[in-house]
C-alpha cells in the first residue's frame, strides 16, 4: 500500500525529530549550570539542600513514564503520543519559568520530566515510522543519535551558563517554547504516521508497577550513602520494596493480556543482548562523566565551568562518528559492528582513564575523552536501531522505550555503585575524613588525600572498564544477521503499519 508520507513531509518530519531530540538532550544538561542563580533567587537560605531534588525530579518522572509511553505508541499510534509528550514538556517548561519557590520549581520540573521522557524515546519511534516499508537508512539513523547527543552535550552547559549569567535563569526553560511550539504545530499538520485500528487494552497496573519500581530504585541511588547510610532503615526499606515490586511487576507482565514490557521479547537474542548492553553503557557512561569532572575539580583545582569544557572533546568524538556513520555503513559496518566497535573504544578509553595521576597532562585527558566520544557515539542510536529492527510485530514502541529504560536505570545504578566504591576505597587509603574535606587539608595531609583520591578514582574507572568489557563480550553474542521466523517476511516498519495514517 502506498505511504501517506510524501518526500517533503518526511523531510519536515525528520527535521522535527532532530529538533525534538536536541531539545531533550539540551534540557538534561542545561539546568546543572544554572543552579546557583536559581537558589540565590528562590531560596537562598535552604535552596542548596534542595538542588538534588531539582535534578532528580526530572529524571524520576522521565524514567517512570517510559514503559507507559512505549505501550501507548503501540496502542494509540506514535503521532498522538508524540504530540502529548511535547505538550506536557512545554507545559512543564512554562511552569518552571514561572515558579516562585523551590517547591513549585521541583514540581514543575517533574511535569517537564514526564514530557521529557517521551521526547527522546517516542521521537525514535516516530523516526522509525517515517521510513516506508522495507526502507533502511544505511546506518545513518543510528549515527544521528551520536551526532545530536554530541551537539547537545557540548551546547547544554554552555547555553545554560550563558543565559544564567547574561539574561535570567528562567530563560533556560522559556527557550524551549519557540522550538517546542513550532514542533507541536508542524507535527499536527505534517506528520502522517500509521494509526492503530484494532482495539487493544493498556496495562495501567503494569505501568504503575514499573513506575513504582523505577522510582524506588532511583531513590536508592539518590539517597544511599549520601542522605542516608546504606544500612539505614530508609535505604534498606527501599531496597526491600524494590525487590517486592520487581516480583509483582514480572508476575504482571507474565499474565497481562497486553503487558507494557512483554517478557517474550527477552527470548529474542538481539533484544536480550541489546537491553543488557544498553544498561551497561548507561552505567559506564554516567560514572565516567561524573568522575572525570570530579577529578578535574578536586585533584587539578579546575573550576566547575572550565571542567565542563572537557566534555567538548567527547562531544566532538560523538559528532564525528555520527557524521561518518553512513560511510562506515556503506563500507560494511552493520549495527552489530558499530556496537562491538563502540564498546571496545569506550573500554579502551576507560582503561586509559584508570591510569590518571595527579599530574597527568591535561591534553592527554582531552584525548581520552575524545576516544570515549568515538566509542559512545557508535553506541548511542545504533543500539536503539538494532532493537527496532528486531522488535516483534506490534511492539515497536515498547521495544524502543525498553532500551531507553534500561539505559536510564543503568546510569543511575552505576553512579550510585561507583560513588560507594570511591568512598570505601578512599576511607581505607586516605588520611581520614571524607572526600569532601580534601580541599580543607594542607601540607602532607592534603598530598596524601589527593594521592588516595586518585588511586580510589582509578579503582572506579577500572570497574567501569570491566562493565564495558562485559558489554563488548555481549556485543559479540548479538547475531551477525537476524534469522526471520516462518511468518516474519516483512520489515519491522511494515509490521507496524496500519491501514490508515493520521
Amino acid at each position: 500500500m502506498p505511504t501517506a508520507m510524501t518526500d517533503r513531509r518526511r523531510l519536515i518530519g525528520f527535521v522535527l525529530c532532530i529538533a525534538t531530540i536536541l531539545l531533550a538532550v539540551l534540557d538534561t544538561n542545561i539546568v546543572s549550570s544554572a543552579t546557583v542563580p536559581i537558589v540565590r533567587e528562590l531560596d537562598p537560605a535552604h535552596g542548596v539542600d534542595k538542588i538534588p531534588w531539582l535534578i532528580a525530579a526530572y529524571q524520576l518522572a522521565a524514567t517512570a513514564a517510559l514503559p507507559l509511553y512505549g505501550k501507548l505508541c503501540d496502542v494509540l499510534g506514535a503521532k498522538k503520543v508524540f504530540i502529548g509528550a511535547v505538550a506536557a514538556f512545554l507545559a512543564g517548561s512554562v511552569l518552571c519559568g514561572m515558579a516562585e519557590s523551590m517547591g513549585r520549581l521541583i514540581a514543575a520540573r517533574a511535569l517537564q520530566g514526564i514530557g521529557g521522557g517521551g521526547l527522546m524515546s517516542v521521537t525514535m519511534v516516530v523516526l522509525r515510522e517515517l521510513k516506508g516499508p522495507g526502507e533502511g537508512d544505511g546506518g545513518k539513523g543510528g549515527g544521528i543519535g551520536g551526532l545530536v547527543a554530541g551537539t547537545g552535550m557540548a551546547l547544554g552547559p554552555w547555553l545554560g551558563g550563558l543565559l544564567a549569567d547574561h539574561a535570567d535563569w528562567r530563560w533556560i526553560f522559556y527557550i524551549n517554547l519557540p522550538v517546542g511550539l513550532a514542533v507541536l504545530v508542524a507535527a499536527v499538520r505534517v506528520l502522517r504516521l500509521p494509526v492503530r485500528t484494532a482495539r487493544r487494552t493498556i496495562d495501567f497496573l503494569g505501568a504503575g508497577l514499573a513506575a513504582a519500581l523505577s522510582t524506588a530504585l532511583l531513590l536508592v541511588t539518590q539517597w544511599g550513602g549520601k542522605d542516608y547510610a546504606w544500612s539505614s532503615p530508609q535505604v534498606v526499606g527501599l531496597i526491600a520494596g524494590s525487590a517486592v515490586l520487581l516480583v509483582l511487576f514480572l508476575r504482571r507482565q507474565a499474565t497481562a493480556a497486553e503487558p507494557v514490557l512483554p517478557l517474550t521479547m527477552f527470548k529474542i537474542r538481539e533484544l536480550r543482548y541489546g537491553f543488557a548492553v544498553q544498561g551497561l553503557v548507561g552505567a559506564a557512561m554516567m560514572g565516567s562523566l561524573i568522575y572525570v569532572m570530579i577529578y578535574l575539580q578536586v585533584v587539578r583545582g579546575i573550576d566547575a565551568s572550565s571542567a565542563g569544557l572537557f566534555l567538548i572533546p567527547m562531544a566532538i568524538g560523538m559528532t564525528v562518528i555520527g557524521l561518518f556513520s553512513g560511510r562506515l555503513a556503506s563500507a560494511g559496518w552493520s549495527q552489530r559492528t558499530f556496537v562491538i566497535g563502540g564498546s571496545a573504544c569506550a573500554c579502551a578509553a576507560l582503561a586509559l582513564l584508570a591510569t590518571l595521576t595527579a599530574d597527568t597532562d591535561l591534553w592527554a585527558v582531552r584525548a581520552m575523552m575524545l576516544l570515549m566520544g568515538v566509542g559512545f557515539g557508535q553506541l548511542v542510536g545504533q543500539l536503539i536501531q538494532l532493537v527496532q529492527d528486531t522488535a516483534p510485530a506490534g511492539q515497536l514502541g515498547v521495544a524502543t522505550t525498553g532500551v531507553r529504560f534500561f539505559q536510564t536505570l543503568g546510569g543511575a545504578l552505576g553512579a550510585a555503585v561507583f560513588g560507594t566504591v570511591l568512598s570505601r576505597v578512599y576511607a581505607a587509603r586516605g588520611p581520614g575524613g571524607t572526600t569532601s574535606t580534601i580541599s580543607r587539608l594542607t601540607g602532607p595531609a592534603h598530598q596524601q588525600a589527593v594521592d588516595a583520591f586518585v588511586s580510589s578514582m582509578n579503582v572506579v574507572f577500572w570497574a567501569a572498564t570491566g562493565l564495558m568489557l562485559l558489554a563488548t563480550v555481549l556485543a559479540f553474542r548479538i547475531p551477525a544477521r537476524r534469522e526471520p521466523g516462518p511468518t516474519d517476511s516483512s520489515s519491522p516498519t511494515d509490521r507496524q503499519a496500519a491501514p490508515a495514517a493520521a
